[in-house]
């Protein structure tokens, strides 16, 4: 199991070191946008932005104001430029492409979104496409919707449906031939969302609080199992994020510094 130094008196240096050391493992921990609530303002440097100084000891982050509207190349490439070369963004495909539009039609804004994104250049992780719980998987609307995505991206794409049709094994061998991975969600919509699925070369895991879905923590149990899965995947080659998106009583943030801390503790594989 991956092991980082302890953090006792660290200085921002020694935090980008550490999560230096998890992306080299291709390990990505973070929260869903990079807002620091004041009860976590002690663990971050003082200095700096909001970005720069939750880059000192994430390696990760989740963009989540794409939903919700556009930002411009020049906002992304500030971004990118703000952040050490080993850290990563997803970006959230916006709400008008998977919940208004619902995958159809949607050749303009699709190439406005990846022309904009584009801005983060190489430290550009996965685009999330996250679909309304109503949207069922559809051959005739999805399949002409990916093969779109997929002319004009060849990044990492990770999906997170919410529709019952979405779990099953022909689905899931169309994203393997698609390269997209499905997300692993916590609360689970489906029996079988709580795992990955799809392209295996990279799994995501998405925990939105339980049982109080955006508001709850996660206890020391759920976290060190997540640290434990997470070194599981990095053993069999696979990209690895974890996003803690409880940030509604600001829970996430903490969840990802203890997931951060158990990381430095656990003891190497000796096996």
């Amino acid at each position: 199991m991956l092991r980082l130094e302890s953090s006792s008196g660290a200085n921002p240096k020694q935090y980008t070191a550490q999560t230096s050391k998890l992306s080299e493992h291709r390990i990505y921990v973070g929260t869903a946008a990079w807002a620091i609530p004041k009860q976590y303002d002690d663990a971050f440097p003082r200095e700096g932005s909001h970005l720069v100084r939750y880059a000192s000891r994430f390696n990760g982050v989740e963009i989540n104001s794409s939903f919700y509207r556009p930002h411009r190349l020049s906002t992304y490439q500030r971004w990118a430029g703000d952040v050490p070369d080993h850290f990563r963004f997803a970006v959230k495909m916006p709400k008008t492409i998977t919940h208004e539009s619902r995958l159809r039609d949607v050749d303009e804004p699709l190439q406005r979104f990846l022309g904009e994104i584009g801005g983060l250049g190489p430290k550009l992780g996965p685009v999330l496409i996250q679909l309304p719980p109503s949207l069922k998987f559809d051959p005739a609307v999805v399949g002409p919707f990916i093969e779109t995505v997929r002319a004009s991206f060849g990044g990492d794409v990770v999906c997170e449906p919410r529709h019952a049709s979405w779990f099953n094994a022909d689905v899931d061998a169309f994203l393997v031939e698609q390269r997209i991975s499905r997300v692993a969600a916590d609360p689970k919509p489906h029996p079988n969302a709580g795992t990955p699925g799809g392209w295996t070369g990279l799994v995501y895991y998405r925990l939105h609080g339980s049982p109080k879905m955006y508001y709850s923590a996660y206890s020391q149990e759920a976290i060190a199992e997540a640290v434990e899965t997470l070194g599981d995947h990095a053993d069999a080659g696979r990209a690895a994020w974890c996003i803690f998106d409880n940030t509604a009583a600001f829970a996430a943030t903490g969840d990802a510094l203890s997931t951060l801390k158990l990381f430095q503790s656990q003891a190497p594989d000796d096996g």
